[in-house]
C-alpha cells in the first residue's frame, strides 16, 4: 500500500472548506498532493449509468474545468465519477478522489487502477475512514458530504431523481454552493 497521512482538523493542513460543513470528519486520510485541498474546486457526480449524450457533454464541460485549472472532485464510483477523474487527467488536468472506505480496500475495486493513476498523476485521494474499512451504503453518504463541502460549487451529470447524487446536490445547496446540472435527455 500507498504511503498515506493522517490530517486532524486542528491541522493546518486541514482544508478550512471541509471544517465549516455540517459534521466536518474528525480526521482526513490523504495519499497524493495536499496542495489540492487548498486550490478552488468544482465537485462532479452524476449517475453510475451515463448515457453517450451524458458523457459527451459532461466530458466537454469537465474538460473546460480543467483547462481552466480548477480541480475536479468527485467520489471515483462508476459512471459520471469515473468520467470526471479520467477527464482531469486526460485534460493535465487536476483531480480528488474521495472514497467511501479506507486506502487498503479501495471501492469499487475495479478502478483500482484509476486511484493508483490519480496518485501518481499529481492528484490526491481522500477518506475519512481508516486504511482498513470497507465501503457500506451509510459510507458513501457520508462520502458525499465531502465531495460536495471541497466544491465551490457542484456539477451534476445526467441524476436520477431519487439517489446517491440528488442527495450530493442536496447537501451542496445546504451548504450554499451553486448546483449546476446536466440533465438527463429524454426522446
Amino acid at each position: 500500500m500507498m504511503e498515506y497521512r493522517k490530517i486532524n482538523i486542528a491541522d493546518k493542513e486541514y482544508p478550512e472548506k471541509l471544517r465549516m460543513i455540517k459534521s466536518p470528519p474528525r480526521n482526513l486520510y490523504t495519499i497524493g498532493n495536499l496542495r489540492l485541498l487548498k486550490e478552488d474546486s468544482i465537485s462532479v457526480v452524476g449517475t453510475r449509468h451515463i448515457t453517450d449524450y451524458g458523457e459527451r457533454y459532461g466530458k466537454l464541460i469537465c474538460k473546460e474545468i480543467a483547462a481552466r485549472g480548477i480541480t475536479i472532485v468527485s467520489g471515483m464510483a462508476i459512471g459520471s465519477d469515473e468520467l470526471a477523474h479520467r477527464v482531469a487527467l486526460e485534460s493535465s488536468g487536476k483531480t480528488i478522489a474521495v472514497l467511501p472506505s479506507g486506502f487498503e480496500n479501495i471501492f469499487p475495486k475495479k478502478n483500482t487502477k484509476l486511484f493508483n493513476k490519480i496518485v501518481k498523476k499529481g492528484g490526491l485521494a481522500v477518506s475519512e475512514y481508516e486504511p482498513k474499512i470497507c465501503a457500506n451504503s451509510e459510507r458513501f453518504l457520508e462520502r458525499n458530504r465531502i465531495v460536495a463541502g471541497l466544491g465551490i460549487g457542484l456539477f451534476v451529470i445526467e441524476a436520477l431523481f431519487r439517489s446517491g447524487t440528488s442527495v450530493t446536490a442536496k447537501i451542496a445547496k445546504e451548504q450554499g454552493k451553486d448546483v449546476f446540472a446536466l440533465p438527463r435527455k429524454f426522446r
